[in-house]
């Protein structure tokens, strides 16, 4: 009998592995052709765009045979579709091409900005998920109470205010009126140390912890209150559980669940999260350099960046899935 009982659950386990690999491998076909879709629509914005890319790099007093030779040169007297396969090949080649502004590398630019943008989003991001969570399962468990109340309260002022207000806040009244923190940029110039780099990062890092915050809280008080409305909360409490042993033992159990592969969802913040901030702040992130590009019509970086965003959204789609599928095992047998 253990023998049949030792191969039935093995069998399982077999199918389960089988149907979680056939379903991210179904996910990822997906999320291919995708991708493939957001590069065109990228690319053909751009390209209806009112202004033109030579716009940025010729003035009035050319000639036409001027304008029309830097047309020429960097291929925008080419068919849409041809442009189009050309910046195509050039992305999955590794050659993002050059600023036309600046006419620096974007590949290069990109390689030293993403790092600092992720300095500053990832510690953000990770210390307002915890914290959310531990608001949101209090919120959720005090249902109407008054805990609850001012919880969701402070939520809903928090995400009317604008980013941009609680930065330029920040900086006046630690930078400006106390004087204790620096107000703009990741380093002092000539300083290249780590606490002067954390006291740079403590201004920017508050101001997007608080802003990833509420949506995170009364996403997990909206789970939590969900799973207190199930029959096996009722059937704990019948039983003589507390309230400590159904929060802990179940209910938090089933509400990490979704909140788990929610970190998937994360990915494209991590990126271009925090666009405002940086930019408010002057941090030598992604921020300032696509307002910078968008300011100046520099074409080839907004479209990169775009893909870019675009791309990591496709595929925090993905990784959730992902994730789902490792914790949930009856998405296993759906596979």
């Amino acid at each position: 009998r253990q023998a049949v009982l030792e191969d039935f659950f093995s069998s399982e386990e077999e199918e389960g592995e089988k149907g979680m690999a056939k379903y991210i491998f179904k996910r990822i076909l997906t999320a291919i052709p995708l991708i493939i879709v957001i590069t065109i629509l990228c690319f053909s914005l751009i390209h209806l765009a009112p202004y033109d890319a030579i716009d940025a790099m010729t003035t009035p007093k050319m000639s036409p045979e001027m304008v029309q030779m830097i047309r020429e040169k960097y291929g925008y007297d080419q068919p849409v579709y041809v442009q189009y396969i050309r910046w195509l090949e050039g992305i999955l080649n590794g050659n993002f091409g050059y600023s036309i502004v600046t006419k620096t590398n974007i590949f290069d630019e990109l390689a030293t900005r993403i790092p600092n943008t992720i300095k500053l989003v990832l510690p953000s991001y990770l210390t307002a998920y915890v914290i959310s969570i531990v608001l949101g399962l209090v919120a959720g468990s005090h249902k109407n109470k008054w805990l609850d109340k001012l919880i969701d309260g402070i939520c809903s002022l928090w995400i009317a205010m604008p980013t941009f207000w609680v930065a330029m806040l920040f900086i006046y009244l630690f930078g400006y009126k106390l004087r204790i923190l620096p107000i703009l940029g990741m380093h002092t110039v000539g300083v290249n140390t780590l606490s002067d780099f954390l006291l740079h990062f403590i201004t920017p890092y508050l101001v997007l912890t608080l802003a990833f915050i509420p949506d995170n809280v009364r996403y997990v008080r909206s789970s939590t209150i969900t799973q207190y409305s199930e029959d096996y909360v009722m059937v704990q409490k019948a039983f003589g559980a507390s309230k400590a042993e159904i929060m802990f033992k179940h209910v938090c159990k089933n509400v990490l669940l979704p909140v788990i592969t929610k970190l998937g969802m994360a990915l494209p913040t991590l990126v271009t999260g925090a666009v405002i901030t940086e930019t408010v702040f002057s941090w030598p992130g992604i921020g300032p350099y696509f307002i910078k590009a968008v300011q100046g019509m520099d074409y080839p970086i907004v479209m990169i960046v775009l893909i870019l965003s675009s791309t990591l959204v496709v595929l925090g789609n993905l990784l959730s899935d992902i994730l789902y599928c490792v914790t949930d095992p009856r998405i296993r047998k759906m596979g």
